[in-house]
């Protein structure tokens, strides 16, 4: 029968593997106590004759569930991708024989921990069942763009350029942005000593005759509803019409807002003309277009300009920004240059605190030097109505006083997020048409909703930390929490011209592989590919809303009885649904509680008299899993008791497998996830926080085992923590050294 499941193990004997390990031994396993059909070992399994060696029996021998003994999952990935197939990668390099020392008394333990691997890789496969796609696969590749600034622009023009068209809505009148405001732009390239064309005009035009291109504007989204690959968003006009297009992926660039400088009082603004921002000041350099800038009071020419850094930013006042925008710097030097290329003779002075010229060195801050630009570190104390400035020079040590005919100042980015979700509760939102979202009182559009999404988290991507909306910049800039939608530009981070030119391409290309992958049922990033979803066994669903609740992504509603609504096109294989689930109704194909239970059943688990303590780890495939790689490569040894079991996230961990471990004889449990926080080194976002919640109630369940609650411990690893999870590991066998092996052994 073609659905009939035909197991067979294929055991490496590469990379010193058959020098370490009795490989007749794991064959014997694999065919006795795996039940495995076909167990053949090779020389070097990666290489064209093993893999050859695989796809003849797949396609002869109807092999339909393989077990690959030889070096980790992360390893030879293409080498061992085989379509229509369960797979399982069983680590016996870098998990065993690399972690072990290579002496004859570890032998023995090395071999035992081998064994239980090949037994665990049988054990897994055989409940895996072969991903198909979603059949709910949405196939639009048209590609939104909200924002008609630089980083909107520029994401338009890379995905027309790839060959996909595009949706440009922009709120205002026309296209261009901040960047159409400025009169100069800080240069970007060699040699650094000039202000540069902003060359916004050529964007504009290159954006408005692209045939795969439809601008909106004056326009903003007032609905956003589907998936990945099938979004649909209602554009509403300012002239009150509204129009529904479809979307396969969203890229959010909707920008920022200056700080509001009325709030900075004790500098003068608004008690001056005179004390301008430093867009304000863009306005009167293209004003004057490379003549001698005029001063707003009384239209004479500007003789003296101070330039007043991190005003109302890098603050601890309460209403002021705490951050650096990052661009302010090098913008005050570009700006001190207008001055003294109309007028040499003009005394420009930039009061600093610490002079930050990210991507161009120190080329533009020495050219404007030369011209007679002045540097001063200094504190800016206040700036009277007539425009005495007094501030405390650093450097000198001196309380000093000037009166300069300008002052102009650094304010920061505001971003343009919209709805702190967040903050406002994260009540469901399932629609309506009004973009009036104003829950969060802020600057700009920090309160009107930007995308006005029908998800019941909300209507706008969550927010991090200041109001910038959601990314996951440390491991993969641009992914949010809302699958298929993705952030560039200042309203991501603080960053200049340059940075957003660079943000805008990369959220582009993300667009693009999110598209592509929707299109064939995969999921996107991090998991990219993976055609497995969620299936849900309604009938014992006891509507807890665990799932609901849990999902970081937005991909779980509900239907008109309550229960859960799996929405395919949004899910990121994360597995947090399964987790949650406290009946276990929730699995994928090849990821499920069975798969998982049956692995750390499959362990051969001596009697308390053996001295031989078992410890499982369930590892986080994406951080935890790797350092402990990474450790293998190394040769950082550790305890030859440890079982690994990589998880997809700990968001996916139910407490059942440690309950389920704890009766069966393991002697400790570590849980090792990604770092959580602000800016969250989770690649699912919250899995480690979600796991720590779970099991902080776990103690229950030990005490009533009559079991030390140390013996179940939560860490958060970082990618780069090789030498710590060995050493945590360590830790583990000491501590039941001490305490005692478990009393559940066989």
């Amino acid at each position: 029968m073609a659905d009939e499941m035909k197991l067979a193990a294929y055991i490496c004997k590469g990379c010193g593997l058959a020098d370490r390990l009795d490989i007749g031994q794991l064959k014997q396993i694999a065919e006795r106590e795996g039940k495995a059909k076909i167990v053949r070992e090779h020389d070097f399994l990666c290489n064209s004759e093993g893999v050859g060696m695989i796809t003849k029996d797949i396609e002869g021998e109807g092999v339909n569930h393989i077990v690959i003994a030889a070096c980790s999952r992360r390893a030879k990935i293409e080498a061992f991708n085989f379509d229509k197939v369960a797979v399982n990668r069983t680590n016996l390099r870098e998990g065993v024989i690399w972690s072990q020392p290579d002496t004859d008394e570890a032998r023995e333990l090395t071999q035992d921990m081998a064994d239980d691997y090949v037994r665990m890789g049988c054990a897994e496969v055989v409940k895996m069942q072969i991903p198909t796609a979603n059949p709910n696969a949405g196939s639009n590749k048209r590609i939104l763009v909200v924002g008609g600034g630089i980083s909107g622009m520029t994401s338009a023009l890379e995905a027309a350029k790839a060959g996909y068209e595009v949706l440009l809505v922009e709120k205002t009148g026309a296209l261009g942005g901040m960047v159409a405001k400025l009169h100069k732009r800080v240069p970007d390239l060699e040699p650094f000593k000039e202000p540069a064309d902003t060359q916004i005009d050529d964007m504009i035009k290159a954006v408005n005759e692209n045939s795969k291109i439809k601008v909106y504007l004056n326009s903003r989204i007032t609905k956003t509803s589907g998936a990945p690959g099938q979004f649909s968003v209602n554009i509403s006009q300012e002239s009150g019409g509204t129009q529904t297009e479809n979307v396969g992926a969203i890229v959010q660039a909707s920008g920022f807002t200056q700080f509001d400088a009325s709030k900075l009082e004790r500098y003068g603004f608004g008690r001056s003309k005179d004390v301008v921002d430093q867009m304000g000041l863009e306005e009167l350099a293209k004003a004057a277009n490379g003549g001698v800038i005029k001063r707003p009071s009384d239209g004479k020419e500007v003789k003296s300009v101070v330039f007043l850094q991190c005003t109302g930013q890098r603050s601890p006042k309460e209403g002021e920004l705490s951050y650096c925008s990052g661009h302010c710097c090098n913008t005050s030097i570009k700006q001190a240059m207008y001055f003294k290329d109309a007028n040499p003779e003009v005394d420009a002075m930039v009061l600093y605190t610490d002079l930050r010229t990210p991507g161009n060195g120190e080329d533009f801050y020495r050219s404007a030097q030369k011209k007679g630009v002045t540097f001063t570190k200094g504190w800016p104390k206040e700036v009277t109505a007539d425009l005495h400035l007094k501030f405390k020079d650093v450097i000198l040590n001196d309380e000093v006083e000037v009166q300069p005919d300008l002052v102009v100042l650094a304010t920061g980015m505001v971003p343009n997020s919209g709805v702190d979700v967040e903050a406002s509760g994260g009540a469901p939102n399932l629609g309506g048409d009004d973009d009036d979202a104003a829950t969060v009182a802020g600057e700009g559009d920090a309160g009107i909703s930007v995308l006005n999404l029908t998800y019941r988290q909300g209507k706008d991507l969550p927010h991090l930390r200041h109001g910038f909306s959601d990314s996951h910049f440390i491991c993969f800039p641009y992914e949010t929490r809302r699958t298929g939608i993705y952030a560039c530009g200042p309203v991501r981070r603080p960053m200049d011209i340059s940075q957003a030119v660079e943000d805008a391409t990369g959220a582009a290309m993300k667009a693009i592989q999110a598209v592509e992958n929707a299109a064939q049922g995969r999921a996107a990033h991090p998991r990219s590919g993976d055609l497995s979803f969620p299936s849900f066994r309604k009938e014992g669903c006891t509507q807890c809303k665990r799932c609901t609740v849990e999902c970081p992504f937005g991909a779980i509603d509900e239907d008109e009885n309550r229960y859960p609504k799996f929405n395919e096109g949004r899910c990121r294989r994360c597995g947090t649904c399964m987790g949650a689930c406290p009946v276990r109704v929730i699995s994928f194909e090849n990821y499920s509680v069975d798969t998982v239970g049956s692995q750390l059943k499959a362990v051969d688990m001596p009697d308390e008299f053996s001295e031989k303590p078992r410890i499982l780890v369930l590892a986080c495939e994406n951080d935890a899993y790797p350092a402990l790689d990474m450790a293998g490569m190394s040769r950082t040894k550790y305890s030859p008791f440890v079982r690994v079991i990589p998880v997809r996230c700990l968001g996916s961990v139910n407490t059942i497998w440690v309950s389920d471990a704890m009766n069966s004889g393991y002697d400790s449990v570590l849980l090792m996830g990604c770092k959580r926080g602000d800016d969250y080194q989770c690649h699912f976002v919250r899995g480690s926080e979600i796991a720590g919640v779970r099991m902080s109630k776990i103690g229950d369940t030990l005490q009533t085992l009559n079991l030390e609650p140390e013996r179940v411990q939560t860490y958060e690893i970082a990618i780069t923590d090789a030498d710590r999870v060995a050493q945590l590991i360590d830790d583990a066998a000491q501590m039941v050294e001490k305490i005692g092996m478990s009393p559940f052994k066989f």
